[in-house]
């Protein structure tokens, strides 16, 4: 989840962080050449519009998508038809989230606003109002009850799911928040900023626990292993880091995108991971180990949103060339 540089309220395509030319590895070596694994098994209808983010619901029969116009688009993933179109944004939104039963989405929006859909319906339920700048980034804790946004105004919020009332707002880094993420007992939050750090906040006593440096840029995706061991942050340095969620350690540094990385996912079994990057691709990587597995190449623009399907078996990929491409994960 999926994901983005200087202190604007809304950012064009050309203003999203890059890699430097001494940053850019030669990664020809490892473009995929079989077919099976490597050509998507689907791409679902190009836009006008840009793609900026998917997500997977848990039942695996739907992908949802977020698009630069305001509205959220819902596919089926067998058949690649569009089955449901959300207008009620104003402005592009850059982030979705579904809950773990299925029932709910939440989006953030370039518009400063976070709204909440039934899935079922299609109905927007509600609308959260509190951001004085974009939201980038929002995700649902595990146990439905708190939700988070991210926003260009420097600081992370807390939700109640249920009424929509503000918690709490999380400040410590000193520019845009791309990210964030929960851990599995709902009791931690991780972000990542434009200010180069990963905060982890306490969600208890609502403090910071610690800071994690390491990247040389931006900080724009996160993603947590289900067990809430293993994190890993992609960067406009353009490389993905591992991290011991526990500790703060970091473990390894996946090197082979040529550009900025805007998203990373972790498979459900927690042995796989995927990322994607403003250099067009996707990669599929071993994360035990480190070792790039394959690189995916079908995209014409920035991938800048990935997300594994529940099972493990599948990649969504979308990207701001107005597709969503669907890989074989195995």
């Amino acid at each position: 989840m999926i994901v983005a540089v200087v202190a604007v309220a809304c950012k064009s395509r050309s203003q999203l962080p890059t890699a430097t030319e001494a940053q850019l590895p030669n990664t020809e070596k490892n473009i995929c050449t079989n077919p099976h694994l490597c050509q998507p098994k689907r791409t679902l209808s190009r836009f006008i519009k840009s793609i900026y983010s998917v997500a997977f619901t848990p039942d695996q029969k739907t992908i949802a998508s977020s698009i630069d116009d305001g509205t959220i688009k819902m596919w089926n993933l067998k058949t690649g038809e569009l089955i449901r179109n959300l207008p009620g944004h104003s402005s592009l939104v850059y982030s979705i989230a579904v809950s773990s039963d299925g029932q709910f989405m939440v989006s953030g929006s370039d518009d400063k606003t976070i709204k909440i859909w039934n899935l079922k319906t299609g109905q927007l339920i509600r609308t959260l109002s509190g951001h004085p700048k974009t939201v980038y980034s929002v995700a649902i804790s595990p146990d439905s009850k708190t939700i988070a946004s991210g926003s260009f105004d420097e600081t992370i919020k807390l939700w109640d799911f249920k009424t929509g009332q503000e918690i709490r707002t999380l400040k410590g880094h000193s520019n845009l928040v791309y990210s964030a993420v929960f851990s599995p007992d709902s009791q931690t939050l991780i972000s990542g900023s434009d200010d180069k750090t990963i905060k982890i906040w306490n969600l208890k006593t609502k403090e910071e626990i610690r800071t994690l440096k390491g990247h040389s840029n931006s900080v724009i995706s996160l993603a947590l292993s289900k067990d809430g061991k293993t994190l890993a942050s992609g960067s406009a340095d353009s490389n993905v880091k591992i991290w011991d969620a526990n500790t703060g350690q970091e473990l390894r540094t996946l090197k082979g995108h040529s550009s900025a990385v805007y998203s990373v996912a972790i498979s459900p079994s927690g042995d796989r991971l995927v990322s994607g990057s403003a250099d067009n691709t996707v990669k599929l990587w071993d994360l035990k180990t480190g070792r790039e597995i394959r690189t995916l190449s079908g995209h014409s623009s920035l991938a800048i949103s990935v997300a594994f399907s529940p099972n493990g078996k599948t990649i969504a990929s979308g990207s701001l060339d107005g597709t969503i491409k669907i890989w074989n994960a195995n």
